[in-house]
């Protein structure tokens, strides 16, 4: 990404006057409404005056040294699934179009206000969030960054979020991630995205898709700059990153459903990047972890998306069902059929699961794995019910165990400069928020593209 710079580039030139909030933010905005890119597509809104008076405002606070933060006056886009005081939240759908406006930020909106950032605008996503593909027919379908001439999917549920961040639109994004919907957009746009432990960061104030796998996250260029926004959410000190020394790593590779169904392409980039660690002094080891097996299992009947996004959405489907997306709402209506028994049976086999996974990563650094078994599909390749449903499993399960795990994770490019872009995602068990970073630093280095 040429001419992209880093949340502390960007605090650096701020803070040595090089450039301003003023700058920056029309510097978006340009990029946003630019007829030949995908800012049409990316966008559901964006808060041109707002924050062309936030930015005039952030700039005053600087020149009095008030700033709120070294990050105050940047760019961000904010996911359309996220409550923005007087606007409307339609989560990707036209079903919401008659919602009041919300009444307060959510608090992780209210956060990264309360730092200096810019809410630039609204992000497309993937309707109500259900899907690892990024297909939306309300809004139009950004596309990816790769080969954007054939119109590669840009990955879900945050799509326009990943792809703002890639063409420049906005210099950080904030996700959610319920089955990979932070990794999986930046791993199809070359970029970074982080799903933290869920309980590090709350929830409120978002459209649910799971309560019980829903967790909030950024999307940006770096891992330091993921690491930056993170904390910033979990309302925690913002550190310096110390990245880890690639030498002494010790990362498991599950040889159990993670490496199925790899196409040829993700499978090089991955053992490339593995060979390289291994060459500056990681220890990997393959171990079979039966756990993995059991995620299917949960989730076969449609699992917790299914039986809490019914809860959510049954009356507003009775009401507006005919405006959902077909491939959104069949979905959401496999829940009917999901028996309070059913869904005891499944948080007691998650309960079990998380335990034994914690038993069985215990020996290692982190899980290391391809974030998708696929480069991007094309959009037009999954006309077709039956591709898009085998796409969006491919795209979604390496990403899944992470949340079924309750642990954290997050995706990094691995593939060459000009080729498709892959993702390496790292994972741990829950509360492992900043080893992961720390882990992830020091990979970036070693096999940076």
């Amino acid at each position: 990404m040429p001419n992209t710079p880093t949340l502390a580039a960007l605090a650096a030139d701020l803070e040595s006057g090089r450039t301003n909030a003023r700058k920056l933010v029309d510097e978006c905005l340009a990029k946003i409404s630019d007829k030949s890119g995908e800012g049409a597509r990316a966008f559901v809104h964006v808060d041109v005056e707002a924050a062309i008076e936030a930015a005039k405002a952030m700039d005053r606070l600087r020149e009095v040294r008030a700033a709120p933060s070294p990050f105050a006056g940047i760019p961000i886009s904010i996911k359309d699934l996220f409550d923005i005081k007087g606007q409307v939240t339609r989560a990707g759908s036209r079903a919401l179009d008659d919602s009041p406006p919300a009444e307060s930020d959510a608090p992780v909106v209210s956060r990264l206000r309360r730092a200096g950032f810019i809410l630039i605008g609204r992000t497309n996503m993937t309707e109500f969030a259900y899907s690892g593909i990024g297909i939306n027919p309300h809004y139009g379908t950004p596309k990816s960054v790769w080969q954007r001439h054939a119109g590669h999917v840009p990955g879900g549920s945050s799509s326009g979020a990943a792809v703002s961040v890639a063409d420049g639109m906005a210099h950080g994004a904030l996700g959610s991630d319920t089955g990979g919907s932070c990794r999986i957009p930046a791993a199809y746009n070359g970029i970074v995205g982080f799903k933290p432990t869920q309980r590090r960061i709350p929830i409120e104030g978002g459209v649910p898709l799971s309560f019980t796998l829903d967790s909030f996250g950024p999307l940006a260029r770096t891992v330091e700059c993921c690491a930056v926004l993170d904390a910033i959410l979990a309302d925690e000190p913002v550190r310096p990153l110390q990245a880890r020394a690639v030498k002494g790593m010790r990362l498991a590779v599950p040889t159990t459903v993670a490496l199925d169904d790899l196409d040829a392409h993700v499978s090089r980039s991955f053992e490339r990047a593995l060979d390289t660690l291994s060459r500056q002094g990681a220890s990997i080891e393959r171990i079979e972890v039966p756990e993995f097996l059991d995620v299917a299992v949960m989730n076969s009947k449609g699992g917790f998306a299914a039986a809490e996004s019914y809860a959510w959405h049954r009356y507003l489907i009775e009401s507006h069902g005919d405006v959902y997306d077909p491939r959104v709402s069949s979905r959401i209506l496999r829940g009917q059929s999901i028996t309070a028994a059913d869904y005891i049976d499944i948080l007691e086999a998650r309960k079990s699961f998380i335990a034994r996974a914690a038993v069985r990563f215990a020996p290692y650094d982190a899980v290391v794995m391809p974030t998708c078994a696929i480069a991007p599909p094309r959009i037009a390749d999954l006309a077709d019910d039956h591709a898009f449903m085998k796409a969006n499993l491919l795209s979604l399960r390496n990403c899944t165990l992470t949340n079924m795990m309750d642990g954290c994770a997050i995706s990094l490019p691995c593939h060459r400069h000009g080729e498709a872009p892959v993702g390496f995602m790292l994972s741990a068990v829950g509360g492992s928020d900043r080893r992961i970073f720390e882990l992830a630093a020091g990979v970036e280095a070693a096999i940076h593209v």
